[in-house]
């Protein structure tokens, strides 16, 4: 019986695709989470997921396909926002306030200019099984190789940076340079997730794995280990129950991902109160 309702969703190509894009998204926003969460900066994915909208909403106005728009937008917005910060120093925060206003401005506007195409957008906003084309799963695999090796290329000088800024600066590391690389790697991560996801729950996709993570792991690879499973788990199952329910996938996905995140919570607070 499991094993025929396993085999009867890979029948739909629209799945397969799906599932290969939700994984891979799984992969990289649990993996670029980890740094995100112990560098403080969780706030950032909602930031960009809202110049990924104003890059799908852009695509759609002016004609060129929405994902390259929210590609383009996204990295452009995690560029102002490294130059704010840089700018604030004392008031970091300040960068992300600004971007995310100003990026949700602007998809508001070509939104309202175009609203022949808001049954399309739904789909970028929430997520969908179903829009997923194979153009998407290249961009997605792409993206998400090169966003990959370059957090393990830097993964070093990333979680130095994340522990002691000043101390990385003295030990001889380019920290402008890897932040606004950084800045440049979250900005295609959230890109890449917002078939799936959608651009307004794509932040909790890279946050709230990575949260679990930091309650279990007992090392730095650990976490990024667990991260990764957890996220894959929220994806896997979020997009069958989303299949056989008809339920929005993004929505599904993260409802998943936190109710792990409030039982490990609930299981530590009790063994904690056990004294174990």
């Amino acid at each position: 019986m499991k094993e025929g309702i396993t085999m009867e969703i890979f029948q739909y190509s629209f799945m397969v695709r799906a599932f290969a894009a939700g994984i891979a998204s799984a992969l990289v926003t649990s993996s670029i989470g980890v740094f995100v969460v112990l560098r403080r900066m969780s706030m950032v994915g909602d930031s960009l997921s809202h110049a990924s909208l104003a890059g799908v909403a852009a695509g759609m106005f002016f004609g060129f396909y929405p994902f390259y728009g929210a590609v383009a937008f996204s990295v452009l917005a995690a560029l102002l926002v490294e130059m704010v910060r840089v700018t604030f120093k004392r008031y970091a925060e300040v960068a992300l306030a600004v971007v995310m206003s100003a990026s949700m401005g602007a998809a508001v506007v070509m939104i309202s200019l175009g609203r022949s195409f808001n049954a399309d957008l739904f789909s970028y906003l929430f997520g969908s099984l179903m829009a997923v084309t194979e153009e998407d799963i290249k961009l997605i695999i792409i993206l998400g190789i090169f966003v990959m090796a370059a957090l393990y290329l830097l993964r070093r000088q990333l979680f130095s940076i994340a522990f002691d800024e000043e101390t990385a600066r003295l030990s001889g590391i380019p920290v402008n340079t890897v932040n606004v690389l950084f800045s440049i790697l979250t900005a295609l991560t959230v890109a890449i997730s917002v078939r799936i996801v959608g651009t307004l729950l794509v932040s909790a996709l890279i946050v709230i794995p990575a949260a679990v993570s930091l309650q279990l792991a007992r090392s730095f690879n650990s976490a990024i280990f667990i991260s990764n499973m957890v996220a894959a788990f929220s994806v896997i199952t979020g997009l069958y129950l989303s299949f056989y329910f008809d339920l929005a996938p993004g929505g599904t996905i993260v409802l998943i991902a936190s109710a792990v995140l409030f039982v490990v919570l609930l299981v530590k607070r009790r063994y904690s109160y056990r004294g174990v």
